[in-house]
């Protein structure tokens, strides 16, 4: 199997991926109403089915094997673009993942230089989520995304079908090791290493106006591609470079572990490092678990695979399969958390230290000419180029600040469920028709993901920000890339953001005050999105909020918006009104917005301080959430 056919397998399993993980979420598991003991078994039931793959193999063949498969994965990664989601969606996916797992499996069992083609393949899936601005063809649903997915497919498919199992350059199958780090490997780069809307962030952070928060980056997309082209480099020299030999080998995971422990710390002035060692780290140890066998031929022989060695080959297969099961586990693991409230920030770390053992373990490769590895410093070169220059492609989402102006301001409140609509897609055209719907001059968001791979990897908040025109003021809830929002395009002189009690609630819960230059003169805007413990309502982060909400505004002009999680009359809500805070909806109400669909409770509000009056309420309806937004129109009360 020839290294861009693994490669470009590589990258359409991962394509799948990111459709099939929030695909298990918001449609199978629908966002959190289904336990999430039910969605795990779910989700490792495809990947345990995978398991009769090596058996099949060795009962076949592997060229049979391999090209059904191939074809199953591009079929099924062709045709997720054109469903409409929900259940169709969410099995076409499942089926894409299943194939895509079988044909890993048979590839282990034929490819000779393993390590060059999971490298190639996770910085090319990189590359493009950079190039895509993070926002994947499958959710572009238009002509030319159509036309470019289905040039990949039928290119993956072509090298496939040429390719003959174990006639590659080389001397053989390479051993388990690689395969066996090809699950692993794969979720370190799409959670941290190799996430482009991680990288954006990560440099966000060091723009936000108040201690804590992060804002839109003065020059746009130009400095995460600087990041992310940086790690790509890393990733790719160390994959392809020639590792170090003998006990300096137990120095190579050091980088990786570092990263890793970084990405822990959930501090985000350590993102950026974290990236790049992390990057560093997992490229040097999967040049580090090479076979030895699998070095370039300098003599450009080719060697075929000898019933002899068909038991490692089976191997192999076992270990792909593994390391993809490993991949799920970790998956769960360090997702489930935030439903089931433990803490997670140690599976990547423990993901790297399995990593690293099975590295240092390993003899490593034999030693290669120099020459041969002038093709890998090309690589690398060229995949940072291509990064910068894709990204840089892209329109620039730095927004300018826009002059206040006479007049009363429209606010808008909307919890956008990470950017996925009712049926499963990620909607973002919905989204920001409903915020564009209401000529909002002012937008607290709330589940405002920005780099989960459980979600997809995108940085949803940039990419809602930069269609309006906005800029934003994002603070973290229970990591740096998840939480609250506001978007405008008036000046912000001042934020703040103070963490409330969790109380069962393992996303976690915060308050985002900022401070805007408005037509009607100084105003505070609060975002917040309440999370009420198990059987019980929000109130003790209820008062929380109001505390902090009318301690930080002094006296001035206050507009508190989110996601409450209670309706009115409850306790909760009662702490806002007993505060002396208005009710700016009540003259619209019953307002109903959530579900979407059929909205049957109010628990989305915006409450307004007395000196301000609120008018023109509305609830648009929209399927882009469960959630339906609400806005209203403040200005001065007058005497």
């Amino acid at each position: 199997m020839s290294v861009a056919a693994t490669a470009l397998g590589i990258t359409l399993l991962v394509d799948v991926l990111r459709v099939w993980l929030p695909s298990i979420i918001t449609i199978f598991g629908q966002a959190a109403a289904t336990p999430a003991e039910l969605m795990g078994a779910f989700a490792l039931m495809w990947f345990v089915l995978a398991l009769g793959a090596p058996p099949l193999v060795r009962l076949v063949g592997a060229r049979p094997v391999l090209l059904v498969a191939a074809v199953v994965l591009g079929g099924c990664r062709a045709a997720l673009g054109a469903t409409p989601g929900g259940q169709a969606q969410l099995y076409v996916a499942s089926v894409g993942l299943l194939a895509g797992l079988v044909w890993l499996a048979a590839t282990a069992t034929a490819a000779t230089r393993p390590v060059a083609g999971l490298v190639l393949g996770l910085a090319t899936a990189t590359v493009l989520h950079t190039a895509l601005d993070t926002l994947d063809l499958t959710w572009r649903a238009d002509v030319l995304s159509y036309a470019l997915t289905g040039a990949v497919v039928a290119v993956f498919l072509a090298l496939v079908w040429r390719a003959e199992p174990g006639t590659e350059p080389g001397t053989g199958p390479g051993r388990a090791a690689p395969w066996l780090l090809a699950g692993p490997a794969l979720l370190l780069s799409g959670m941290l290493a190799g996430s482009p809307a991680l990288a954006t962030t990560a440099v966000s952070y060091l723009y936000g106006p108040g201690p804590g928060t992060a804002g839109t980056t003065p020059l746009g997309d130009t400095w995460p591609a600087a990041v992310t082209a940086a790690a790509v480099a890393l990733f790719v020299g160390a994959g392809l470079a020639r590792p170090p030999r003998g006990p300096v080998r137990w120095l190579v995971p050091v980088p990786l572990l570092a990263g890793t422990v970084m990405f822990a710390t959930a501090v985000p002035a350590l993102l950026i490092p974290a990236i790049l060692l992390t990057a560093a780290g997992l490229g040097a140890c999967l040049a580090r678990s090479a076979p030895a066998s699998a070095a370039p031929d300098p003599a450009g022989s080719a060697a075929a695979a000898g019933p002899a060695e068909r038991p490692g080959e089976r191997r192999s297969g076992f270990a792909a399969v593994g390391g993809m099961v490993v991949f799920a586990v970790g998956a769960v693991l360090y997702y489930s958390a935030y439903d089931l409230g433990y803490p997670n920030q140690w599976v990547p770390v423990l993901l790297a230290l399995f990593v690293a053992a099975v590295a240092v373990r390993t003899p490593g490769p034999v030693p290669v000419p120099v020459r041969a590895v002038r093709r890998p410093a090309l690589v690398t070169a060229v995949a940072a180029v291509v990064t910068v220059l894709a990204a840089i492609a892209v329109p620039n989402n730095a927004v300018p600040v826009r002059e206040s102006e006479p007049g009363p301001v429209r606010v808008v409140a909307y919890n956008i469920r990470m950017g996925f609509g009712l049926d499963g897609r990620f909607d973002l055209d919905g989204l920001v028709d409903v915020v564009a719907g209401q000529r909002a001059d002012v937008v607290a968001l709330s589940e405002v993901d920005r780099a989960w791979l459980l979600n997809g990897g995108h940085d949803t908040l940039a990419l809602i920000a930069d269609r309006l025109g906005m800029r934003y003021v994002f603070a973290p809830a229970a990591d740096p890339v998840w939480g609250d929002a506001i978007l405008t395009r008036l000046p912000v002189t001042e934020a703040r953001t103070v963490r409330l009690t969790a109380l069962g609630a393992p996303t976690g819960a915060q308050a985002l005050a900022t401070v805007l230059d408005t037509g009607i003169g100084e105003l505070v805007v609060v975002s917040t999105h309440l999370q009420p413990p198990p059987d019980d309502g929000p109130v003790v982060q209820a008062g929380e909020v109001v505390r902090f909400a009318t301690g930080y505004a002094a006296g001035r002009p206050l507009v508190l918006a989110g996601d409450f999680n209670t309706e009115p009359g409850d306790p909760a809500f009662q702490a806002f009104t007993d505060a002396g805070l208005v009710d700016a909806l009540a003259a619209a109400r019953p307002l109903p917005t959530a579900p979407a669909d059929a909205p049957d409770e109010q628990i989305d509000h915006i409450f307004v301080s007395a000196d301000l009056t609120a008018t023109d309420a509305a609830a648009p309806p929209s399927t882009a959430s469960d959630h339906l937004a609400v806005a209203v129109t403040v200005d001065r009360a007058r005497p």
